[in-house]
């Protein structure tokens, strides 16, 4: 199998192939791994019982899946990965922007996977915590540096595994029900509540820089609805069921939390070694997205300047790059993983909403696809350098959000009135849509649906 060749261009009609069904491996195994279980077991430590958790599960995943497969939806209609396509709404260069915030996003879920990995490895084998993460790094490296097909072939595998050994998970967990007090619904801190939509939500949501990166190679000819639906069934599937076994373990096993994967493993007593070495191909298929994306990230913000080209050895060299960073963020990364991890969650959150809700009234209400795709790599081209106005409202969004903020640190005005609930990822939705719909409206009814040129 050879690297993959293509970076960030454009994929000729005569190099597509696949089938919408495609998408659903790769979202169901990119979903199955224990970052999701220790997100459904972050609700019931915030103090959500079973009842208001998978409230909380299906509301916010829902919302959340909804926007990244609309995203998903862009890949096969343009044939670019999905923040190159946010030029058109930024700027060639003022996409760099947002793009940082996705690279925060990349390298602290890429952290997260590396530690759970490296906590998990620990419970198995006599070795020290950083040799797990070298190793963890370096079989990511590996998987991203080849690329697309060997990503959905890693991620077909695992989907059927994780299928067959998850199942028996649930009939051992169930075998010992929780009471029936931990499944009504009652009385509780609508803070809470909001607060786990949050989580649940942003998570699923943060997909969306990337989402249209695995489905670009698919034929332009396919179909939407089923690009839609597949993409929305993979991650939804996948989080509603692995975010439930999360809650009902941390109900079960009150220190899951503390070792997730040895907690996860031990139910399978003997047989446990299967468990550990599912968790650590999980965490490994879902890094590799982290990789995959956080080199894209890379690509897209240097592209510019110069119009550089990536053939494999500079592929290489920015891959190397990143596994280095991530190593060394890993190894000192340790600490009270579940706190990092919900206010890591949070905070990405901020920047992701304004983004996606820009990225989507542009693609569905404004523009209705209509893009050229040669000028979205042309800095003097028809979408310019920057776009004031998707800037401004991205910028403007944020600090909307701001009062609505309810964070251990800081609480803003308007949450602490509300008795601490947490608005913010609802405000950017509304803010930022508006912001930039009204005035990038009333640009294109004078130039036209693929102009935007602001140099």
């Amino acid at each position: 199998m050879e690297i993959e060749q293509r970076t960030i261009d454009f994929i000729p009609e005569a190099e597509r192939y696949g089938k919408e069904r495609d998408l659903f491996p790769v979202w169901f195994g990119a979903n199955v791994n224990l970052t999701s279980l220790v997100t459904g077991a972050l609700l019931v430590s915030m103090g959500l019982n079973l009842f208001w958790a998978v409230f909380s599960i299906v509301v916010g995943v829902s919302i959340g899946t909804i926007l990244v497969a609309s995203h998903s939806v862009q890949g096969p209609r343009l044939g670019i990965p999905q923040m190159i396509q946010s030029r058109a709404q930024f700027g060639v260069l003022g996409a760099i922007f947002p793009m940082l915030f996705v690279m925060f996003i990349y390298f602290g879920f890429s952290v997260s996977n590396t530690l759970l990995a490296a906590q998990t490895v620990s419970g198995v084998v006599a070795v020290p915590r950083s040799v797990s993460i070298v190793v963890f790094t370096l079989l990511s490296f590996v998987i991203a540096l080849y690329g697309y097909k060997l990503i959905h072939d890693t991620q077909r595998w695992l989907t059927w595994i994780a299928c067959a050994i998850y199942a028996v998970v649930f009939v051992i967990v169930l075998s010992n029900p929780p009471s029936l007090d931990y499944w009504l619904p009652i009385a509780t801190k609508p803070a809470l509540v909001f607060a786990g939509i949050g989580v649940t939500c942003t998570f699923a949501l943060s997909f969306a820089p990337y989402v249209a990166d695995y489905s670009r190679y698919l034929p332009s000819n396919v179909s939407s609805k089923k690009v839609f639906w597949y993409t929305f069934a993979g991650i939804a599937v996948a989080l509603f069921a692995m975010m439930l076994l999360g809650a009902l373990l941390a109900i079960q096993i009150p220190t899951f939390s503390d070792n997730s994967g040895g907690s996860l493993a031990m139910l399978f007593g003997s047989f446990s070694p299967i468990l550990y070495v599912l968790i650590v191909y999980a965490l490994l298929c879902i890094n590799v997205f982290n990789f995959y994306g956080a080199f894209m990230a890379v690509v897209t913000t240097i592209q510019p300047f110069g119009n550089m080209r990536f053939g494999s050895t500079q592929r290489a060299v920015v891959m190397i790059a990143i596994a280095i960073a991530n190593a060394v963020l890993s190894y000192f990364g340790d600490g009270d993983f579940s706190t990092m991890f919900l206010n890591f969650i949070f905070l990405m959150s901020y920047a992701l909403i304004p983004w996606t809700a820009i990225n989507l009234v542009d693609y569905y209400v404004l523009r209705r696809g209509q893009y050229s795709v040669a000028d979205i790599f042309d800095p003097d081209g028809i979408y310019g350098r920057y776009n004031p106005i998707a800037i401004g409202a991205f910028v403007f969004a944020v600090l909307a959000e701001i009062p609505f903020i309810s964070m251990y640190y800081y609480t803003g005005p308007v949450a602490a009135y509300l008795g601490n609930i947490d608005l913010a990822w609802i405000v950017g939705v509304p803010v930022g849509a508006c912001l930039y719909y009204f005035p990038m409206r009333a640009r294109l009814s004078q130039t036209g649906p693929v102009q935007t040129a602001t140099r």
